[in-house]
């Protein structure tokens, strides 16, 4: 992908991945410029209830969130343990910035299953990063769809419809004018926003409204344990995945 060739130039490596940005999206140059353009926005001022996904380019914003006691869910890597949750009053003083990364979210975050998400009746927010986004909405993530199986999740339960903002956060250099294809479970972004540039999206499609339960296979049922958990919230034990 010619956008991981530019990536790669202001990328920081991760320490199990190295720069294999089809395990993990990374951090880059500006990305804290990136972060203080959205909390400047009424959109993260307004919100109380907050999703980030465990990108290594949104550490800074999921502990300014605990840092201003945002309700924060952020979900394992893979979703393969489920969902934490980030809270002010279980993160000791000093500990902030650890317990924002992926290693230290797994010290101080505090697991959180579908039922007790949706008695928080509403999500505020979700922000997520990026490999590539066109200026249409459509993003790309590692390839394994893991955010539109969250957004899939959050939609069932309710807790996100239409009109709840999403936010992805890149590098100037990931942002394509170029079309990029589109799959019924795809969840399109609101804004764009990067080091030098806010990109309100003109939405063309609605987002998910459910799991397509057609596309998850019997291995991601195993993989991801929320799956069997939502099936038994919604009474859809006895359907098989595809």
């Amino acid at each position: 992908m010619k956008v991981w060739e530019k990536l790669r130039m202001v990328a920081s490596p991760d320490s199990r991945f190295h720069y294999d940005f089809s395990m993990f999206i990374p951090d880059f140059k500006g990305s804290a410029e990136a972060v203080n353009k959205l909390r400047g926005m009424d959109i993260w001022s307004r919100a109380k209830n907050v999703f980030i996904t465990p990108d290594n380019c949104l550490a800074e914003l999921r502990k300014a969130a605990v840092m201003e006691g945002k309700t924060t869910i952020m979900p394992t890597y893979g979703i393969k343990r489920g969902f934490l949750l980030l809270s002010r009053s279980k993160i000791p003083e000093g500990q902030e910035t650890f317990a924002s990364t992926l290693d230290g979210a797994e010290v101080y975050g505090i697991p959180i299953s579908l039922s007790e998400i949706k008695k928080l009746k509403r999500i505020d927010l979700v922000v997520t990063g990026a490999s590539a986004v066109n200026l249409e909405g459509v993003r790309y993530g590692k390839g394994h769809g893991y955010f539109d199986i969250e957004w899939g999740m959050l939609s069932e339960l309710e807790v996100v419809n239409d009109e709840t903002p999403i936010v992805t956060i890149v590098h100037d250099c990931q942002v394509v004018d170029t079309p990029l294809p589109i799959d019924i479970h795809d969840t399109l972004t609101d804004y764009i926003i990067t080091p030098t540039r806010t990109i309100k999206v003109k939405r063309k499609l609605k987002k998910p409204k459910s799991i397509h339960w057609e596309k998850i296979s019997e291995e991601l049922m195993e993989e991801i344990p929320p799956l069997k958990e939502l099936k038994k919230l919604k009474g859809l034990d006895d359907l098989k995945s595809s």
